[in-house]
C-alpha cells in the first residue's frame, strides 16, 4: 500500500486517533493538503473525529465547514463533540444546520440530543427528538432507549421516563441505574428501592455503577439494613478498594441512618479518596453536631493538598451553623473571595444566614443579604424567616416573609412560619389574616413526617396519623421522651 494513498493516510489517522497523537495528526492533515487529497469526504471525516476526540474542537470545526459534503457520519461526530464538550448550544445549532441538508437522523445522532435537551431544559426539543425515535423505529436500539430514560429522568418526568423504559425490550445495568438515580434525584427513594428489586428479580447484579445511587436511596429513606446489605455485598465483591465513589456513598448513607462511626470507619478505610470523600466526610460530621470535628477534617484536607471547592464551602459553613461556631464561619465565609478569589454563592449566603440567624444575630445577617452580588434566593431568605420564627422576630420576620411570598406564592410553609411568629407574640389578628390569604390561595401545609427502621421496615409517622397498629403506645412514648427531655432541660 502507497504511502501517499487515502487509505493508508486514513489508517494513519485512526492511528492517531487511538493514542492521541496529535503532533502526527496534523503532520498527516498537511501531507492531504500536499497531495490534494483534502476533499475526499473519508478523510475529512477522520480529521474531524481526530481533531474533536483529541480535543481539538476549533480544528475539527474548521475542517467540517470546509466539507462539500457532508454525510451522516461527520455531522454525528460534530454534534457529540459539542455535547462531550458541555458545548449544549452549539451541539442544538449545529442539529437545526442538519435539519436543513435533507439528511434523516439516525440512531446515533439522537442520544446526544436528548442529553444536550435535559441540559438546558428543553423539554419540547427532547420530546420532538422522541417523536423522531417512534417515527424512524429506533426504540429498540438501547443506546437510544438509555438515553430517552436518561432525558426523562433528569427533567423530572419521571411517569414518561418509566414507561419509555417499561417499553425497552432489553434493559441492561445501565438503563437500571438511570432509573434508579432518576427516582433518587426526585425524592422518590421508596420507587428507587422497588426498581433495584425488581432488577434483582430479572436477574440482574448489582454493579459498581448501580451501587451510588442505591446507597443514596437507601440514606434518604432511612433504610440502615438494606444499606448493610448492599454494603455487605460491596465488600464481597471488592469493588470498595478501586471506586472512590461507592466509598463516597457508603460514608453518606452511614451519615444519613445516624451511624457517624461507620462513616468515619469507612473513611478511614478508604484507599483512594478524592475532594468529594472530604467533603462528605465534613458533612456527616455537621449533620451530627460536630462542628469542630468538621473543621479539623477541613484543615487536615488542605494540608493534604486538596483545593475547597464550592459544594465542599458549603458542607463547612453547614457544619458552623448546626454547631453555633460564628467566628469561625466568618473566617472562612471571608476566605472563599479573599484566599481562593471566587464569589461566594447563593448556598453560602444561605448558610451564613442560618447561623447568624440560630444565634439572634438577625440585624446581622440582613446586612449581609444586602451584600450579595446575585439576586436573594428564596432558600436565603427562607433561611432568615426560620431565624426570625425561632427568635420571635416579627419586623424582619415579614421582611422575609413578604419575599418568600413573592418568590413562592404557592410554599404553604413560609405562611405557616409567619403564622408562628405572630402567635409567638399573641397577634392573633395578623394570624388569621395570613390564614385567610392561604384560605383563599388553596394552600394546605403537608404534614411533618419521621420514621423509624425495625426488623428491615420503615415505620412511617406522621402528625395526626392513627394508622399505625399501635396509636397509643406510640403516643404515651413519645410525651415519656419529651417529658424527659424537660426535666433534663435539653428542650427548648
Amino acid at each position: 500500500m502507497s504511502r501517499g494513498s487515502p487509505f493508508y493516510l486514513s489508517r494513519l489517522l485512526r492511528g492517531c486517533l487511538r493514542h492521541s497523537a496529535i503532533s502526527q495528526a496534523k503532520q498527516c492533515h498537511a501531507q492531504i493538503q500536499i497531495l490534494g487529497l483534502l476533499p475526499r469526504i473519508t478523510l475529512q471525516t477522520d480529521l474531524v473525529l481526530v481533531y474533536s476526540r483529541c480535543g481539538f474542537l476549533h480544528h475539527a470545526r474548521q475542517v467540517f465547514d470546509r466539507m462539500l459534503h457532508r454525510d451522516m457520519h461527520s455531522w454525528n461526530i460534530i454534534i457529540a463533540s459539542y455535547v462531550d464538550k458541555s458545548l449544549y448550544s452549539e451541539a442544538l445549532l449545529a442539529f437545526s444546520e442538519f435539519n436543513l441538508s435533507g439528511l434523516r437522523p439516525d440512531h446515533y445522532t439522537l442520544p446526544p440530543l436528548f442529553k444536550a435537551s435535559a441540559a438546558v431544559g428543553n423539554i419540547c426539543l427532547g420530546a420532538t427528538c422522541h417523536g423522531c425515535v417512534v417515527r424512524l423505529g429506533y426504540g429498540d436500539y438501547v443506546i437510544v432507549g438509555s438515553s430517552l430514560v436518561e432525558f426523562y429522568a433528569k427533567c423530572g418526568a419521571l411517569d414518561e421516563a418509566r414507561r419509555v423504559f417499561s417499553n425497552m425490550h432489553f434493559r441492561d445495568s445501565v438503563v437500571w441505574n438511570l432509573m434508579i438515580s432518576g427516582y433518587g434525584r426526585a425524592g422518590f427513594h421508596a420507587d428507587a428501592m422497588n426498581c433495584l428489586r425488581e432488577m434483582l428479580q430479572n436477574g440482574l447484579k448489582i454493579d459498581h455503577m448501580i451501587v451510588p445511587s442505591v446507597l443514596n436511596a437507601c440514606g434518604r429513606e432511612g433504610d440502615l439494613m438494606k444499606g448493610k446489605q448492599v454494603h455487605g455485598y460491596v465488600v464481597r465483591s471488592f469493588m470498595l478498594d478501586v471506586d472512590a465513589a461507592i466509598g463516597n456513598a457508603l460514608i453518606n448513607m452511614y451519615g444519613k441512618c445516624g451511624c457517624l462511626q461507620d462513616s468515619e470507619k469507612v473513611f478511614r478505610n478508604m484507599r483512594h479518596v478524592n475532594l468529594v470523600t472530604w467533603t462528605t466526610m465534613i458533612s456527616c460530621y455537621g449533620m451530627h453536631g460536630k462542628g469542630d470535628e468538621s473543621l479539623s477534617l477541613f484543615k487536615k484536607m488542605i494540608q493534604f493538598g486538596f483545593t475547597p471547592n464550592s459544594v465542599t464551602f458549603t458542607a463547612i459553613l453547614a457544619s458552623c451553623s448546626h454547631s453555633g461556631l460564628i467566628d469561625q464561619g466568618w473566617q472562612i465565609f471571608n476566605s472563599i473571595h479573599l484566599d481562593y478569589r471566587f464569589e461566594p454563592n447563593a448556598e453560602h449566603y444561605a448558610c451564613m444566614v442560618d447561623l447568624l440567624g440560630r444565634y439572634g444575630y438577625l440585624v446581622e445577617a440582613i446586612k449581609l443579604l444586602k451584600t450579595m452580588k446575585s439576586s436573594v434566593t428564596p432558600k436565603v431568605w427562607g433561611a432568615l424567616l426560620a431565624g426570625c420564627m425561632m427568635h420571635r422576630n416579627v419586623e424582619i420576620g415579614e421582611i422575609a416573609a413578604d419575599q418568600l411570598f413573592q418568590l413562592e406564592p404557592n410554599n404553604a410553609s413560609n405562611y405557616i412560619a409567619l403564622c408562628n411568629i405572630y402567635e409567638s407574640r399573641g397577634m392573633l389578628e395578623k394570624v388569621s389574616r395570613v390564614r385567610a390569604k392561604m384560605k383563599e390561595l388553596g394552600l394546605v401545609k403537608a404534614p411533618g413526617c419521621s420514621w423509624i427502621n425495625l426488623t428491615g421496615r420503615v415505620n412511617k409517622f406522621y402528625q395526626g396519623d392513627l394508622s399505625h397498629p399501635l396509636p397509643r403506645m406510640v403516643y404515651e412514648i413519645s410525651d415519656q421522651i419529651s417529658d424527659a427531655l424537660i426535666l433534663s432541660g435539653d428542650a427548648e
